[in-house]
């Protein structure tokens, strides 16, 4: 009977299930490829941001909505970058916990116009009046939105400097409202903080310690996945910076103000953009700035960007000598998606710059 009864129990007694994979959403492709190295064989993303989209300018599909809504973490830059997503953010009910990397801890970042490196800047780590990566979450409440939303930092006081966020700014805003520029001028917080390799890796054990808290069962996965990451982009970090020495001396212009990280990184010398902001197209006076600076001398190549239109590159370029490079693509978005994207963003932006660079 005894023996009966236990056998009864196994039966009737459901076996724990395991335990499930924290629902996971990304913003852009060299986030989402973080992410996916993290997660491993123990769970998947959802990448919001499509082949070929804009990173600045994107429109969520109502199905990617939902996702964001029923998500558990969301992983993302920081409304800087991404500004339609903050807009679902702020709209969607749900009990999704975004992490806006721009501000985790260990972030380097840098305000527009800054030619500082990870390496020699003082300022740019946690001077910020933040202790932890905690403040950058989105706790969605009853009105669905945290308090500490990142628009507390990256639009009014992201940037904690003794000096003024502007930069001195004001001379490009003249110049956007002479050419009917729609001020989205560059100036506070850059966002494209994902270009410096140090900041990636300082986001791999963010997103590790995220996924762990949402899933303790895993801790130990998630641990050793960004462990290996990170040696990964170490590696891959240390063989870049040699094959860029070379060319660090040699001046080019590109069409956003997108790299400094990159080029502050490996000490690159970017000697101006063609758009002053990353969904307007320049004015006249802009451009016939930059045009005068090509005609200088100095400068070797002008590199297009994905997204936007190369003949505009080639325009401003025609006749100055400068060579035209290959396309940049910041965000990854033309690169395959996966744990991979990353690396492969990287090493294509190296490969690039120095196929122009070194050239001749």
């Amino acid at each position: 009977m005894i023996r009966l009864t236990a056998l009864s129990l196994a039966i009737v007694t459901p076996v724990a299930a395991a335990a499930e994979a924290p629902r996971v959403v990304t913003d852009i492709p060299p986030v989402h490829a973080l992410v996916l190295q993290v997660l491993g064989e123990s769970g998947t993303a959802e990448l919001l941001l499509e082949a070929g989209g804009n990173a600045h300018t994107y429109q969520l599909r109502p199905s990617q909505a939902r996702a964001v809504a029923d998500a558990d973490l969301v992983f993302w830059v920081g409304p800087g970058l991404t500004p339609w997503l903050d807009r679902t953010l702020d709209g969607i009910g749900g009990s999704a916990k975004a992490v806006a990397l721009i501000e985790a801890e260990g972030t380097f970042r840098r305000d527009f116009g800054e030619t500082g490196a990870h390496d020699d800047d003082d300022h740019g780590h946690d001077d910020h009046g933040h202790d932890d990566h905690g403040h950058n979450d989105h706790a969605h409440d009853d009105h669905g939105h945290d308090a500490k939303h990142g628009h507390d930092h990256a639009a009014e006081d992201a940037h904690d400097h003794d000096h003024d966020h502007d930069h001195d700014h004001d001379h490009e805003q003249d110049h956007a409202d002479a050419d009917g520029h729609d001020g989205h001028d560059h100036s506070g917080l850059d966002p494209h903080a994902w270009l410096d390799p140090a900041n990636a890796r300082a986001w791999l054990r963010v997103i590790a310690a995220e996924l762990s808290a949402a899933d303790p069962a895993n801790a130990e996965a998630y641990a050793a996945n960004a462990a290996a990451a990170d040696a990964e982009i170490a590696a891959l970090d240390t063989a870049l910076a040699a094959r860029l020495k070379p060319v660090a001396g040699k001046p080019f212009t590109v069409f956003h103000d997108a790299y400094g990280y990159f080029a502050g990184h490996y000490g690159l010398t970017v000697a101006g953009s063609i758009a002053l902001g990353d969904a307007a197209a320049p004015g006249a006076a802009r451009l016939a700035e930059l045009r005068a600076k090509l005609d200088g001398g100095d400068v070797v190549c002008a590199f297009p960007e994905a997204q936007h239109d190369p003949a505009l590159v080639a325009t401003v370029a025609e006749g100055t000598g400068v060579r035209i490079g290959g396309t940049l693509d910041p965000s990854g978005s033309t690169l395959p998606a996966g744990p991979g994207l990353y690396a492969a963003l990287l090493t294509a932006m190296a490969d690039t710059l120095i196929d122009c660079l070194d050239a001749g």
